[in-house]
């Protein structure tokens, strides 16, 4: 793929948080970008803002039938009208990970993948590359508190990649930096078994170029085929870098940053949740092979805002906290839980969940009720099916028939707002991945009403 080729560019399922990153990649360089969507959001009403085409109804009228290059997600369907229109008249047809592939290859590639923290630690990653003025081009799976953006770029022939498991995405990638955060099981409709999807992680660290940073801890460490490698956890001594002396306060964190003995002090981070800590030493430990000035990344991390739907404030005063989060795994929703019952201790934390996808829910229903029986109270929203289709006898009620926990309800969206009406509360967490996110500015108007 050569941009010099390259006069227009259609996608075909554009409003995706990875497919509009790289819209904006396209449209950047002057390069005409339109695309499908199958319904709009607040991305793709920002995309045509910045002049991209868009339009929500699968017509092949619609289309640009010039396009030099069709890029589409694996989350559109195999049948999509759009998609074999352009596979029929023999069109130059790539997956998003083709696109991620070749700026990989182009750029000094520093890229995050696991099962949770991909899209924080590579967002700090790449705040912190833009405010010490190092630069780099991001690709990021969810948007910047600090910039409102999943994209931006730079001069400086450095890309942040948010490197996605899902269809074996990452597998195309070729990192000069890589960060390994968890193989925990997911995405089981595509791996089949966690061997196979284990073997992908390994097969993803054999193509890094210079370091694999990793979490202490993980299975296969001894198969880890790279040239040089770096482990990091929240507190454990054995790994190369990791965090000490860590205080709690308001909602944020103080602690020191350890590499092999050696101390770095006051290390501020205004971002909720003991699993952000962890997070910001993998991008310590990244900042620490690239050899940054540890002053200018200390203030760059004590000005970061975080990500939004990962561990976001959306209320917080002194009556109540709304606390809104992406978690859509049963590891993920666990540290949500537990970080939020730590943070704030002897108040009573609510869920309300969305579970995401009927494949996961079946896969997952005894993690997800094990996790969910960590919080006060629980409402369970239907499952948000995503790209599947229904499957007979998975419901949201095979979590909550193996919940141990009494207070738990399954509720429309709108009987939750109703809920959060009825009764006063402490701390209200919102989770899921699915369109759980339409609830979070009526739960929020709600509860400043209150």
């Amino acid at each position: 793929m050569e941009l010099t080729n390259i006069h227009s560019v259609y996608f075909v399922g554009i409003g995706g948080i990875g497919m509009s990153a790289l819209a904006r990649f396209f449209n950047e360089k002057n390069i005409k970008v339109s695309g499908y969507d199958k319904t709009p959001t607040p991305l793709t009403d920002k995309l045509i803002e910045e002049g991209i085409q868009i339009h929500f109804t699968e017509d092949i009228n619609l289309i640009n039938t010039n396009a030099d290059l069709v890029v589409y997600t694996p989350a559109i369907p195999a049948t999509h009208l759009e998609l074999v229109w352009y596979q029929q008249h023999n069109f130059k047809v790539i997956k998003r990970s083709d696109v991620l592939q070749y700026i990989s290859e182009q750029m000094q590639a520093i890229c995050v993948a696991g099962t949770h923290g991909k899209t924080t630690i590579s967002t700090l990653i790449a705040h912190i590359l833009r405010h010490v003025e190092y630069g780099c081009n991001a690709f990021l799976g969810g948007i910047s508190g600090n910039y409102g953006v999943n994209y931006w770029s730079s001069d400086n022939q450095c890309a942040v990649i948010e490197a996605d498991e899902y269809d074996r995405s990452f597998l195309k990638l070729k990192p000069s930096i890589a960060v390994v955060t968890a193989m925990d099981p997911d995405h089981l409709d595509i791996y089949g078994t966690v061997e196979e999807m284990e073997r992908c992680y390994l097969q993803f660290i054999s193509q890094v170029k210079d370091t694999l940073v990793y979490k202490h801890g993980l299975k296969h460490t001894q198969s880890f085929n790279a040239p040089n490698k770096v482990s990091y956890s929240l507190q454990n001594e054995a790994a190369t870098y990791c965090a000490s002396d860590i205080v709690m306060k308001n909602g944020s964190y103080h602690f020191n940053f350890c590499k092999n003995g050696n101390t770095i002090t006051d290390i501020y981070l205004n971002v909720g949740g003991m699993h952000n800590v962890e997070n910001t030493i993998a991008a310590l430990a990244v900042c620490d092979l690239m050899e940054l000035d540890i002053v200018k990344v200390k203030d760059a991390i004590a000005d970061f805002k975080g990500v939004k739907r990962r561990f976001e404030y959306v209320v917080k005063n002194d009556q109540v906290v709304y606390i809104d989060d992406y978690a859509h795994h049963p590891e993920e929703l666990k540290m949500l839980i537990s970080s939020a019952k730590a943070l704030f201790r002897n108040k009573k934390v609510r869920v309300i969940f969305q579970p995401h996808l009927f494949s996961r829910t079946r896969d997952f229903a005894e993690g997800f009720a094990e996790s969910l029986d960590l919080a006060d109270e629980v409402i369970l929203l239907d499952i948000y099916p995503a790209r599947e289709l229904p499957m007979e006898g998975v419901t949201s009620e095979i979590i909550l028939n193996k919940m141990t926990l009494n207070n738990k309800h399954i509720l429309s969206k709108e009987g939750a707002l109703q809920w959060v009406k009825a009764a006063q509360h402490e701390v209200i967490i919102t989770a899921g991945a699915g369109d759980i996110d339409t609830l979070i500015q009526p739960i929020k108007m709600i509860l400043e009403n209150n």
